[in-house]
């Protein structure tokens, strides 16, 4: 099941700098601000359009069979769909990976800088540096969960690559996989204060014939912030992980 998301624990507090319409609320279809080196800001608490859809299917507006599996990816899918997502690592309260952690409906928050900019998750109080001070990619880089990001703008568009996840995490929850040799290209762009489009590209040489392309959509949750998420506290969840 995938839990809805709540309400914040801090009261709800009008930010600051936001184009408001007559009645107190944040304008959201009005241009997004720029920083002091003329960028796109895309800070802000944001949700999935759709808190549900590309959690639980990343394909989903793509048309079936189109996702370039290969055979003994395919067959591990149809595994993991036939057993009802049995050992999906949310179960455990493990992390979720990139660009899966873009789709939980918990929300995050987004914060940009000149040289790094930090996303600061609900879901698993667990945070992402993706950095823009010009370091390379690690050429060694340990796997973790999350792997290592590093972002440059193309004119408007911010666009992140990262590597280094150490394939223990799933796509979404139906369960695309990914490996060790998995490269996610996200692509950010903001055209409105209420909204972030993100290209994503997956290329996994192992795990998928060629690179292949969703998009996702993100929708500002303006005037409220992050609560603190355990999912370890008294999870009970894998009790009930029983597939078929």
């Amino acid at each position: 099941g995938v839990a809805a998301s709540a309400r914040a624990q801090w009261e709800p507090y009008p930010w600051k700098n936001m184009p408001r319409l007559a009645d107190g609320r944040v304008d959201m279809d009005a241009p997004a601000r720029r920083t002091a080196e003329g960028k796109p800001d895309l800070s802000g608490f944001w949700m999935p359009l759709d808190p549900v859809k590309h959690l639980l299917n990343l394909a989903a507006d793509l048309p079936p069979g189109s996702v370039p599996l290969r055979p003994w990816a395919e067959a591990l899918y149809k595994e993991r769909i036939d057993n009802n997502g049995l050992n999906h690592p949310g179960a455990r309260c493990w992390p979720s990976g990139i660009p899966e952690k873009n789709n939980i409906p918990d929300g995050l928050k987004l914060v940009q800088t000149p040289d790094l900019t930090i996303v600061l998750h609900e879901s698993r109080t667990i945070y992402r540096q993706i950095f823009t001070d010009g370091r390379p990619l690690p050429k060694n880089a340990q796997p973790t969960w999350m792997g290592y990001s590093v972002g440059r703008w193309e004119g408007d568009t911010f666009v992140v690559e990262t590597i280094g996840q150490n394939g223990l995490t799933w796509l979404d929850m139906r369960g695309l996989p990914g490996t060790e040799s998995l490269r996610v290209v996200e692509r950010f762009t903001r055209p409105s204060i209420g909204r972030i489009y993100i290209d994503v590209t997956i290329d996994d040489p192992v795990a998928y014939t060629r690179p292949w392309d969703v998009r996702l959509t993100w929708r500002l949750a303006p005037d409220t912030d992050l609560i603190e998420s355990i999912c370890e506290e008294n999870n009970r969840a894998i009790l009930h992980m029983v597939g078929k």
